[in-house]
């Protein structure tokens, strides 16, 4: 028993080459990102039965605001550190302390000054303490052990897994149960609060580093100058990820901006989690490889093909059962967002696959690339967002953001990690064009279906989820065998690596 206890360990504790600790670590991020989603998600639906649109909006602004603050202020130095090709950063930890516990500070007295005015500004003056009370999120976070920075770097995901997945338990329970006695706003705002108050305590226990308040001149140099492009980027990041938000609830209602948020939520979160999982492991993996430009171009073709298989049909599966899992899964209440929702379930395809070049500029020193990348979508945006938003409302917001993201970022970011890497632009769209084509039979096969046959909401949607996965893997299974895709083998060497 013991010995097939250390066997099941050694699978899937990260270990071995970088390929075998990247896949494992991969399966842990995995593990991280559904755990933590799902109960997110799962509390949202439950909420979404007990508070109305409105009250979504109003948390919203309080979320918009606290999200403006921290990417302001954003400094790259987690980013830094994991870059750092040392494996011991011990002496740059309490350093990075001091400046989140400064930064913390200053964006709780920004957000607890500015709580009123921001309010006003959407007219919403009700959100005045709700922005308040969410400013203690960034303090906690500011005090946390700084060791914990070694989950990610040394791609042991199985320890960032019980951290960061624990603190999800924790606000499903304080926000579901909160809202089942008092169905207020407050439900969110204190299922939030908790989960950093209690990843706050944990960080102490889960790493053995005890941080210091001392601070190194040279090595806080060292860490901003690294992360000044991230600060931009951060920033620009906001803009155009949560611009789009700010715009709607100033622009139309916090009504709306609940509608928006929530579709946007959903439609983006399946496939943008999946590409984030790969990312946050690719990053550290694409740092360690950065010296070894053919592996890492390797890499880098093997990622960006698993992306797509598994993200593609996500995106264009949400948009298929859109019209039945709203009004069933959150109520008549919610379905204004299903046009939206299916307008971004589209962004979400193009974001997810193109997520992953942001691991391999900063892993290659480059991270002034993604900011310059973001200046230009944010114009891009801010250009077409009111005229579209007033002819078409929320639906004219989301085809901004899809269509932005579609032409001309797509093909800027593939030509500019293109010509960073040495990868052949057109590999990129070779390896995009096959599990389009598959998840494009399944939607359109499925979709035509649907229109054909008299049945109800509840019925439709149980039965066009494994549809489709169905359909998608039959269709996946002939392209490997009759076209040069490769997936097979990548999928082979992910199982592989667990064995």
């Amino acid at each position: 028993m013991k010995s097939r206890l250390r066997e099941l360990l050694a699978a899937v504790v990260p270990g071995g080459s970088i390929l075998q600790r990247t896949v494992r670590s991969g399966a842990w991020s995995g593990a991280i990102k559904v755990s933590s989603r799902f109960l997110q998600i799962l509390m949202l639906i439950v909420l979404a039965r007990l508070l109305s649109p409105r009250q979504f909006g109003l948390v919203g602004i309080a979320l918009l605001s606290l999200s403006a603050t921290r990417r302001f202020s954003q400094i790259g130095l987690n980013s830094a550190l994991i870059q750092h090709e040392a494996e011991d950063v011990d002496t740059y930890l309490d350093t990075t302390w001091c400046l989140e516990m400064a930064r913390g500070a200053v964006i709780f007295g920004a957000l607890f000054l500015l709580a009123p005015v921001i309010a006003g500004l959407f007219d919403e003056p009700s959100a005045t303490p709700l922005i308040r009370v969410i400013g203690v999120g960034p303090l906690l976070y500011g005090l946390r052990n700084p060791g914990v920075i070694y989950f990610r770097k040394d791609l042991e995901f199985h320890k960032q897994f019980v951290y960061q997945v624990s603190g999800g338990f924790v606000q499903f329970l304080v926000g579901v149960g909160y809202a089942l006695v008092s169905p207020t706003v407050w439900a969110l705002v204190f299922a939030y609060i908790s989960a950093d108050v209690f990843r706050f305590g944990l960080s102490y226990f889960v790493h053995d580093y005890r941080p210091w308040p001392s601070f190194d001149v040279s090595a806080a140099k060292e860490l901003i100058d690294y992360g000044k492009w991230i600060t931009a980027s951060s920033i620009l990041y906001f803009l155009y990820q949560q611009g789009d938000d700010a715009f709607v609830g100033w622009f139309i209602s916090a009504t709306a901006l609940g509608f928006y948020q929530y579709a946007y939520r959903l439609a983006d979160t399946p496939s943008s989690e999946v590409s984030e999982i790969i990312a946050s492991v690719s990053f550290p993996a694409y740092s360690k490889l950065q010296d070894s430009p053919a592996e890492l171009r390797q890499a880098l073709l093997a990622t960006t093909r698993v992306t797509g298989f598994v993200t593609i049909p996500m995106a264009l599966g949400i948009a298929l059962i859109a019209p039945s899992f709203v009004p069933i899964v959150l109520g008549d209440e919610w379905t204004r967002m299903i046009r939206p929702m299916q307008l971004l379930a589209l962004y979400g395809l193009f974001h997810s696959i193109t997520r992953n070049f942001g691991s391999v500029f900063k892993a290659l020193d480059r991270p002034d690339i993604l900011a310059k990348i973001s200046a230009i979508r944010v114009a891009c945006i801010a250009v077409v967002i009111w005229p579209a938003a007033t002819r078409f409302g929320l639906e004219g917001v989301a085809l901004t953001v899809v269509g932005v993201y579609a032409f001309p970022m797509l093909p800027l970011d593939v030509y500019l990690v293109s010509r960073l890497t040495g990868v052949d632009a057109t590999a990129f769209f070779r390896e995009w064009f096959y599990p389009l084509v598959a998840a494009s039979v399944m939607f359109g096969g499925l979709w035509t279906a649907r229109g054909m046959v008299e049945t109800s909401l509840l019925v439709e949607l149980v039965v066009l989820i494994p549809a489709g996965i169905v359909v998608y893997s039959a269709v996946s299974l002939f392209l490997m065998r009759y076209s040069p895709w490769q997936i097979e083998g990548d999928i082979r060497s992910i199982a592989g690596s667990f064995g």
